[in-house]
């Protein structure tokens, strides 16, 4: 009988736009799919926004709250006062949450891969 191999767990996180908003400021869109093999009840990580020379201009949490294995999400989120020229790229730092069954897991980390559909590099 043959084995069939399990794909490993991931979770997926995609900037898939950057857009202007009329004040000025980027609306950054993500798309997040958990095929983690677990429900995610609370997810949210810590990003560095670099500027076009390279230089860290902000550390925020980006909340997605509630994935369900299997669910893709799409937020975004608005960077005030900064316009998406300024923006060189953005990297996850860290885990800001990632509760399993009501306990911190390292699977939002260990199972993350980051892409970019944008002129912002994004990724880990």
């Amino acid at each position: 009988m043959p084995v069939l191999a399990q794909e490993p767990p991931t979770f997926t996180l995609e900037l898939n736009g950057a857009a202007e908003t009329e004040t000025g400021s980027c609306r950054l869109t993500y798309v997040a799919s958990n095929q983690t093999g677990t429900e995610l009840q609370r997810t949210a990580y810590e990003v560095a926004v670099f500027d076009a020379d390279g230089a860290v201009t902000r550390l925020l949490v980006l909340e997605f709250g509630n994935l369900i294995d299997g669910k893709t999400k799409v937020l975004q989120f608005d960077l005030s006062g900064t316009p998406c020229p300024a923006i060189s790229r953005i990297i996850v730092n860290d885990a800001a949450a990632c509760a399993v069954d009501g306990a911190e897991s390292g699977v939002c980390m260990q199972a993350l891969t980051a892409s970019s559909r944008t002129a912002i590099q994004f990724g880990i």
